[in-house]
């Protein structure tokens, strides 16, 4: 029963897990975040995997996937540090989460809770003329903010999850332990009781 529900709750966790980075994959891909983009898909991939192992009683997917969500814990740690610019990261950098390829920002800096969008015309002479140059106004929440609840919320999930995977794996392997016990008699060829037979044999004399 135990093990029951401890599965049933990590494959509830993983459900959890794929709704929330399908929707910031979603996010990242508007804002051209390739970094974000590459590492949520291969997230994707390790907790489909996770899901599988949880399912299928494999514990070496539900290890893998346990380790994984370490990574992922370190990598929203990063990205919460980088919103914030803790020590010398600075948000603005183009280099980190679009590898340089591109000026865009997070999608939430101009899609914000009651951000308003004001075209500026006309642009300044050192802007691109491929991008235009806006205002941004009235926003509730200013975008990194949001993206730190991101941030945050995946590593709350990963964490509970590292912890329920650690204990389905614990408990598949004392279930895979007590079988051998049951099944132990037949690696050292036990042999039941066999029926005798009491009938004997009389000589004929012609």
């Amino acid at each position: 029963m135990g093990c029951c529900s401890g599965r049933c709750t990590l494959a509830f966790i993983c459900g959890m897990q794929l709704v929330s980075v399908l929707e910031r994959q979603v996010i990242d891909f508007l804002g051209y975040q390739w970094a974000p983009i590459l590492t949520n898909f291969l997230h994707i991939i390790v907790v489909i995997l996770g899901l599988f192992g949880t399912i299928q009683f494999r514990p070496r997917y539900v290890t893998g996937y346990a380790a994984w969500l370490v990574m992922w814990m370190t990598w929203n740690v990063f990205i919460i540090c980088f919103y914030l610019e803790v020590g010398d990261l600075s948000r603005d950098s183009d280099l980190v989460l679009t590898f340089n390829l591109s000026m865009h920002r997070s999608w939430w800096m101009e899609n914000g809770p009651g951000c308003r969008v004001t075209p500026i015309t006309p642009p300044p002479s050192w802007a691109p003329e491929d991008h235009r140059y806006i205002s941004i106004s009235g926003c509730l929440m200013d975008f990194q903010f949001i993206e730190v609840a991101h941030s945050s919320l995946q590593i709350l999930l990963a964490l509970v999850g590292f912890i329920y995977a650690c204990y389905v794996v614990k408990l598949i392997s004392e279930e895979e332990d007590s079988f051998d016990f049951i099944g132990g008699f037949d690696s050292y060829g036990y042999q039941g009781p066999q029926k005798t037979s009491h009938l004997q044999l009389q000589p004929m004399y012609m």
